[in-house]
């Protein structure tokens, strides 16, 4: 006996709910087949109902009254893709309230305000599906919920903004500097008129607070991350790290230490025969290592209409399967605090740029204020510079990074021993 169809409220038809609809609509046959019965799209709320849309949805009521949605007893699912933090919470809240699961590809508001609605969900039984909000329609999600459950998992690193990536490639292929190589991402499509969420990583830490719930079972609060963004990475810095085998990536990474989780977003150097170095343009890719998998790579485009339409696509068809909500990967949906590593605790190699007086003394004074943080120098480089001073890379042996900052901060003090800000990145 066929199972009565699912019925679907959008709100926002936008890029990626357009995606949904054209998926819906041009996999119809394949989704029934698959997940034993129809899926439709009954109502679709949208802020302005003038405006022209993308693609059209026979037989679906357009409204601008969120009511239409939550008091609908028709209504199985709602699927929220209008963003932001306010009006989207308080949606999700009344759709579960209402007994309705909901699929959403909100980052920011999972991120920022997830827990009180992964608790209701959980309380009620139902999903609060999101793989969307991830890399888009790369599979991370249900990968950390599903296929590596029984690992332990010890990190993760991912790229997992387009914008900051295909800035970072142009620099890297074409020598632009940011602004350049921004403009050239404006042009095409691939930045905001206000880039800042992405080029600032604002965005790809929302993404990475979402994975660390899933790969370690705690919540991590977003105020709490250190976050880092590329309108600061020079093509100068990019062209040293080359010439020692290093890409610079905008990277997420987070991994256990001792019972505590070290996480952060920032441009860092990783060796060009990683994977991830190898992730160009606007795609993105996470790597995860698992106790008992070991390394494994997800890669693919993080965003657009049809990408992050599939991903959407799939909680609605999980939902659709009559599967059981796992909304966090875990039998409970009220996770705990993480305990933080402080970041001065983190341990790493760096890269450290400095411009110096061209006088006798400055390399010595400069490595010995290392020596007196307990930095060890792996290799000190003078680089050819048409500028005044002279310009000196180092690159340390592992250390933690509170030692590095305060060799910083004693270097800068030093008016006589720098022309310039230090320029420092991790080295992964």
């Amino acid at each position: 006996m066929a199972k009565r169809e699912l019925v679907l409220g959008l709100a926002g038809l936008g890029t990626v709910g357009s995606g949904l609809a054209r998926i819906l609509h041009d996999r119809a046959a394949a989704i029934e087949a698959r997940t034993g019965r129809a899926v439709r799209i009954k109502t679709i709320l949208v802020r302005d109902p003038a405006k022209p849309r993308p693609v059209e949805i026979p037989g679906a009521s357009i409204v601008t009254d969120a009511s239409a949605l939550i008091d609908d007893p028709e209504i199985d699912v709602v699927v929220e893709l209008i963003g932001g933090t306010t009006a989207a919470y308080d949606l999700v809240h009344a759709a579960l309230s209402a007994g309705k699961h909901v699929v959403t590809a909100n980052k920011a508001l999972l991120a920022e305000r997830g827990v009180p609605l992964f608790r209701l969900a959980g309380e009620k039984g139902l999903h609060l599906a999101h793989e969307a909000s991830v890399a888009g329609g790369i599979p991370i999600i249900e990968t950390l919920k599903e296929s590596l459950a029984a690992n332990r998992i010890e990190k993760i690193m991912g790229i997992l903004n387009g914008t900051a990536n295909y800035i970072l490639t142009r620099m890297t292929e074409a020598g632009l500097g940011f602004d350049a190589a921004l403009a050239e991402a404006q042009a095409r499509g691939y930045a905001e008129a206000d880039p800042t969420l992405d080029v600032e990583g604002g965005d790809t830490a929302h993404k990475l607070v979402l994975l660390i719930r899933l790969a370690f079972g705690r919540s991590y609060p977003m105020a709490r991350l250190p976050v880092w963004g590329v309108s600061q990475v020079s093509p100068m810095d990019i062209a040293h790290a080359a010439e020692f085998g290093y890409t610079i990536k905008l990277i997420a990474q987070a991994r256990e230490v001792g019972g505590k989780i070290e996480a952060g977003v920032y441009p860092a150097l990783i060796p060009a025969h990683y994977l991830l170095a190898s992730v160009n343009g606007s795609f993105n890719a996470v790597r995860i290592e698992g106790d008992a998998v070991g390394q494994v790579m997800l890669y693919g485009r993080g965003a657009g209409d049809m990408p992050t339409g599939s991903a959407v696509a799939a909680d609605v068809m999980a939902i659709a399967r009559g599967r059981a909500a796992n909304n966090t990967g875990f039998v409970t949906q009220d996770l705990p605090e993480a305990d933080i590593l402080d970041l001065d605790e983190a341990v790493s190699c760096h890269y450290l740029r400095f411009l110096v007086p061209d006088r006798t003394g400055v390399l010595r004074d400069l490595s010995g204020v290392m020596a007196d943080h307990g930095i060890s120098l792996e290799q000190v480089v003078q680089k050819k510079w048409d500028g005044p001073g002279v310009q000196l890379v180092f690159f340390t042996h592992e250390c933690p990074a509170g030692a590095v900052h305060a060799a910083m901060r004693a270097i800068e003090a030093q008016r006589d021993l720098t022309l310039a800000p230090i320029m420092h990145y991790r080295i992964l």
